[in-house]
This record gives C-alpha cells, sequence and structure tokens, in this order.
C-alpha cells in the first residue's frame, strides 16, 4: 500500500441548527405553560441538538481494505465501501439540487454530502456514490493509487 488517507471537512451550516436547537429549547422554556408546546418545543430542540452533533462534519478514511465515511462526532451515520466494490473514481461537482445531507440525487445514486459542491463520484459495482469533499484531487489521486494496485480477478 502506497499510504493512507484522512480527510476531515467541517462546515458551519450545524452553527445555524444549533442555533434553531437554542431557539427551540427557549421557547420551550418561556412557553412552558402552553399545552402542547411545552413538549413539542424541547423535544425539537434536543433533536436539533442530535442532528447538529450528528452532521458537524464528514470524514473520510482509509481503513485498510475499505473506505470509511462518516459524520459526526455523533456517530449515528457510517458507510464502509471496499475498495474492490469501487470501480473508478473521479472529481466532481453536486448540483445546487443535490444539497447536503444524506440522499438520493437526481442524477442517480447516492449523496453523501457536507458542504460545498465538490465531491468525487464513486462508480461502484451497484450504483454511484458522490462524496462531498473539500480536498477532491488527492482524494481521487489516492483511491486511484488504491484501485491500481488491486490484483486482477480472472
Amino acid at each position: 500500500m502506497n499510504g493512507s488517507y484522512r480527510q476531515t471537512q467541517r462546515a458551519p451550516l450545524c452553527l445555524l441548527v444549533y442555533a434553531t436547537a437554542a431557539m427551540f429549547l427557549g421557547l420551550g422554556w418561556v412557553l412552558r405553560n402552553e399545552p402542547v408546546i411545552q413538549w413539542v418545543f424541547p423535544a425539537t430542540g434536543l433533536l436539533m441538538i442530535i442532528l447538529a452533533t450528528s452532521f458537524h462534519h464528514l470524514t473520510v478514511e482509509d481503513e485498510g481494505d475499505r473506505l470509511s465515511i462518516r459524520f459526526g462526532p455523533m456517530p449515528l451515520f457510517h458507510r464502509s465501501i471496499k475498495y474492490e466494490e469501487i470501480v473508478s473514481a473521479e472529481v466532481g461537482r453536486t448540483t445546487i439540487l443535490d444539497g447536503w445531507g444524506i440522499h438520493m440525487s437526481l442524477r442517480g445514486g447516492w449523496v453523501w454530502n457536507l458542504w460545498g459542491r465538490d465531491c468525487v463520484v464513486l462508480r461502484l459495482r451497484k450504483g454511484i456514490l458522490r462524496v462531498g469533499t473539500d480536498d477532491a484531487e488527492q482524494l481521487v489521486e489516492f483511491l486511484n493509487r488504491r484501485l491500481s494496485e488491486r490484483v486482477p480477478t480472472s
């Protein structure tokens, strides 16, 4: 193996989600005597804190025989792809409609993106995965090196 890869991308979007959570918790406290609001607003605020913590950063890392993609620091969303499942890797761009988060793309395949439009398009044996990154060229270079090291199967 020609080295390993690890990159963590951070994004300011989580700050907006933290602020929204604080607003819901604050309003829940101020309006705590209102029948429905006393339960809905604090619960929504707690959910927003969990989401903000889950999407605080996106780490892409080599784990020996696979590529790990995970949001964090709360480890709710994680995906590992064995290198043998990757057919090709190329630098790409997400569209405005692709947005951020984890979801299906209108162009087909999955999107795992935190911030920005740069991504690496992974063509897998079964589908396509677009991984958002602020280090697309180096990730593609690393993946192409890993893919060239594979022993061809007959």
